[in-house]
């Protein structure tokens, strides 16, 4: 049974205090095997492509230039031909692949368009 506080005001609804303690720190979860291995084409090479669940460092997706975080979901992809060249993507960024251009790095005085 909870105790409830008591209100110092009459009228006033009782309220069950609030808890607020930081959750013990969870350890990194190990880097899985994921889902199983597919393959996908992608500017006209085959490529072997694999969804992990999770992963114990950062990586640059070099779809959207952006950080894929250790502990999230992610893709990675290689061409058939050459398992060492790996790439760690987003999984929305692998997805929408044929849209994206590569990633083009200007000089901060440089215009945008």
């Amino acid at each position: 049974m909870i105790a409830r506080e008591r209100s110092a005001r009459p009228g006033t609804v009782d309220r069950v205090p609030r808890h607020h303690r930081r959750r013990p720190e969870r350890d990194a979860r190990p880097l899985t095997g994921g889902g199983a291995q597919r393959q996908e084409s992608w500017r006209g090479l085959p490529y072997s492509v694999r969804s992990v669940a999770a992963a114990g460092k950062t990586y640059r997706c070099p779809g959207c230039d952006q950080e894929v975080r250790p502990g999230s979901g992610h893709v990675v992809a290689w061409p058939v031909d050459d398992p060492d060249d790996r790439r760690h993507w987003h999984g929305a960024c692998w997805t929408a692949r044929e849209r994206r251009s590569p990633v083009v790095l200007r000089a901060g005085s440089a215009p945008r368009y």
